[in-house]
């Protein structure tokens, strides 16, 4: 059984920052990859950042300078540094884990976080 739990969302005005976290918990081996996707309402899920085990980030462009991934391999657990949010930047943010299990080999499975809300208003 593994948990991606979340925190760390809110309110906020134009131009403030926010900071997310997500803990991955359970019988995990090892993990690969981590990100941040976001959901708009009416709008698709959209991928934020996403981190590698050995700290390699890629954002999407609309977050390039004002959104920093990073994560601690040694508590399973990644973050994103929202920085001069925008009223767009609102959503449901989720989290995402690429996991290893022991006796797996090298077949990794997807989990997601219940989603944490960031609302940007003033």
């Amino acid at each position: 059984q593994v948990q991606l739990v979340e925190s760390g969302g809110g309110l906020v005005q134009p131009g403030g920052s926010l900071r997310l976290s997500c803990a991955a918990s359970g019988s995990i081996f090892s993990i690969n990859a981590m990100g941040w996707y976001r959901q708009a309402p009416g709008e698709r899920r959209e991928l934020v950042a996403t981190i590698t085990g050995d700290g390699s980030a890629k954002y999407v462009d609309s977050v390039k300078g004002r959104f920093t991934v990073s994560r601690d391999n040694a508590r399973n657990t990644v973050y994103l540094q929202m920085n001069s949010l925008k009223p767009e930047d609102t959503a449901v943010y989720y989290c995402h884990a690429e996991i290893l299990f022991r006796d797996s080999g090298p077949r990794q499975f997807g989990y997601w976080g219940q989603g944490t809300q960031v609302t940007v208003s003033s």
